[in-house]
């Protein structure tokens, strides 16, 4: 897994975010950063204008019981903050029927939930999640489409099909256990925490996988992406690109070393190969088709309305303040 980084601010930041902006979305307050790279996964910062009020996920979000299989209850924690369930989270425990949510939901202060269309992620583990480990997840992005089109769709087994498919296509037995994924997997999947870095700052970011858009993430404030980090860089978009990665015999040669012979050869150099990538990650950009996305709203609260969002090759879910986004989380359809 090859890791290069341009940390110089917004230079060789590949545009604006105009591509992926669906429906009436605003995002002309943001900004993106220099692309960041981990073997098949790139990823671009997303800078821009906090929201205030919102619980981070890990500190105020926690689940409180499973009460059967397929219905998954949460507790916002906050006496005055209104708190955001990310799209597609799941929780991990040994012994226990790990779950995952099939939609995103509003929790007003120190009130509860129960989200009884929730699926199960462990086919034939027995035993129910309980308040005491938080370790979470956000589900790879080969099954978040699959899984927001299931939300309201009772039957905790309705996502075991499609993670055997997925188990599979990972030279896996093919069976509906995620874990195979997650936990036997993690040690290489949470590479990725590290080798890319989170700014600072940094509220949403932008993910390819091989060169083709998989995601954008986009939080209320840094201190709720922060939480969201390595859910969402080692599990909902580590798998697939770790699943990318080509065998050892066909990566690609080592670049050939500069030829400067000074610092500002070097430099130049240096600018040149930014001013590449940058035109590359921009031509990524411009393939993705936002434009033929609607946004169906689902909930409200107060002057916070959750909606999801439909089109031929992205889907996800976002949250809105007037024409101001909060939360979003959106994604490909379909990784090849």
């Amino acid at each position: 897994m090859t890791t290069t980084h341009d940390n110089t601010g917004n230079t060789g930041a590949p545009g604006s975010l105009a591509p992926f902006v669906p429906g009436p979305l605003d995002l002309a307050r943001h900004r993106l950063g220099a692309p960041q790279r981990a073997g098949a996964l790139t990823m671009i910062p997303i800078t821009g204008p906090a929201h205030p009020g919102i619980v981070p996920p890990r500190s105020g979000l926690k689940l409180t019981q499973v009460a059967g299989y397929g219905r998954v209850e949460l507790r916002n924690g906050s006496a005055d903050g209104v708190a955001i369930v990310p799209l597609h989270i799941g929780y991990i425990q040994d012994a226990a029927q790990n779950h995952a949510l099939c939609r995103s939901a509003f929790l007003a202060p120190g009130a509860a939930m129960m989200f009884d269309d929730a699926c199960c992620v462990q086919e034939s583990q027995g035993g129910y999640l309980t308040g005491r480990d938080q370790w979470f997840f956000v589900l790879p992005v080969e099954l978040r489409a699959r899984a927001l089109e299931l939300r309201g769709v009772h039957g905790y087994g309705k996502l075991w099909n499609d993670i055997g498919d997925l188990n599979a296509r990972y030279g896996l037995p093919r069976r509906g256990h995620l874990e195979q994924v997650l936990s036997r997997k993690r040690a290489v999947l949470t590479q990725f925490q590290s080798r890319l870095e989170l700014q600072p700052g940094q509220l949403g970011a932008l993910f390819f996988i091989g060169g083709r858009f998989a995601g954008l993430e986009l939080a209320p404030d840094p201190v709720y992406f922060a939480e969201m980090w390595m859910a969402l860089v080692c599990f909902a978009y580590g798998a697939a690109a770790w699943h990318a990665e080509p065998p050892p015999a066909d990566a690609a040669p080592a670049p050939a070393p500069y030829e400067a012979s000074d610092l500002a050869s070097l430099r130049a150099e240096l600018a040149r190969d930014r001013a590449a990538r940058t035109a590359e990650i921009a031509g990524w950009a411009a393939a993705v088709p936002a434009a033929d996305a609607r946004l169906t709203e689902e909930e409200r609260y107060l002057g916070l309305r959750l909606s999801t969002v439909t089109g031929a090759e992205l889907a996800g879910q976002v949250v809105t303040d007037g024409d101001r986004p909060v939360y979003a989380s959106l994604f490909a359809r379909a990784i090849a």
